[in-house]
């Protein structure tokens, strides 16, 4: 595999990661965590997997993205759940280990059991669907109460954007590289390692307080489901019409099947919630 397919996707994957803060803290968590959470590295991603290696390959990795979402999905759960219970001293910290050790843990039976379930000859879309409709019901169970979802006050400096965007350009390269190696599931799970949640989720919190990340983490789950979305259409449209066309068809349904839809749903219920008398504020509306 050329070195330049891994550069570039690597590069191109960095680029992109450094949004998502950015949204997050110039709109708020409800439109910047659905809506930045739009597909985006695994976008290069799959195009230098099949540029690198088989459509077997490519098939055994982003069928076992929607699975790796559902890792992220219990990531961003740690992050909900957990700091409430921790006094502030350390909460950041604690947190932070504890989401890895639980994304590490899961993604280890994950790798075990998929390995088992495909030596019986289970078709690669069964797993992709399976794995789409335990990532549903999880994103839509921390979403069910509205949460305050509140804006960034402060200014994050540049080193911390090079560092989100360094940290998800090398999970991504790696993906490329193990894909080119004929590790296609290392490839899928390192293509969808946390990289950008964690990034997000620890500048936030350094930059705006715990509310924001914490605000944030619901709508990123039920947002990460376009991801998945996007792994079970790409493995239709990409051996069938490229990298370009395909990536581009699969983005489209996507974002347009899932995450506007999903945007639009829970800025609905939570204008509904504020208009009902909710102690909580208003969640934010799309723009700046």
């Amino acid at each position: 595999m050329l070195p330049s397919s891994v550069l570039l996707s690597a590069l191109f994957a960095g680029l992109v990661a450094t949004g998502v803060t950015l949204a997050i803290e110039r709109w708020g968590g409800l439109v910047g965590g659905v809506l930045g959470t739009v597909p985006s590295t695994i976008v290069p991603a799959a195009a230098g997997m099949h540029l690198s290696g088989n459509e077997e390959q490519l098939l055994d990795s982003m069928a076992i993205v929607p699975l790796g979402m559902l890792l992220n999905a219990l990531f961003l759960a740690v992050w909900v759940m957990l700091p409430k219970r921790l006094s502030q001293k350390r909460a950041l910290l604690i947190t932070t280990v504890t989401s890895l050790v639980v994304w590490a843990l899961a993604g280890l039976v994950l790798l075990l059991v998929i390995e088992v379930v495909m030596s019986k000859g289970v078709s690669h879309w069964a797993i992709a669907l399976v794995g789409l409709f335990l990532l549903i019901a999880l994103a839509v169970r921390f979403n069910w109460e509205p949460r305050e979802a509140p804006k960034g006050h402060q200014n994050v400096r540049w080193p911390v954007l090079v560092g989100r965007g360094s940290a998800a350009a090398l999970a991504i390269g790696c993906a490329v590289w193990l894909s080119g190696q004929g590790l296609p599931l290392l490839a899928g799970l390192a293509a969808v390692f946390p990289a950008i949640f964690l990034t997000s989720m620890v500048a936030l919190w350094l930059a705006q307080g715990h509310t924001v990340p914490q605000g944030a983490a619901g709508p990123m789950m039920l947002g990460g489901v376009s991801v998945a979305v996007y792994a079970l259409v790409i493995m239709w449209s990409l051996p069938t019409f490229g990298p370009v066309l395909g990536s581009m068809i699969a983005w489209a349904v996507a974002v347009g099947g899932w995450s506007y839809p999903a945007f639009l749903a829970l800025r609905k219920r939570s204008i509904n919630h504020s208009l009902h008398g909710s102690t909580a504020q208003p969640q934010e509306s799309l723009g700046p």
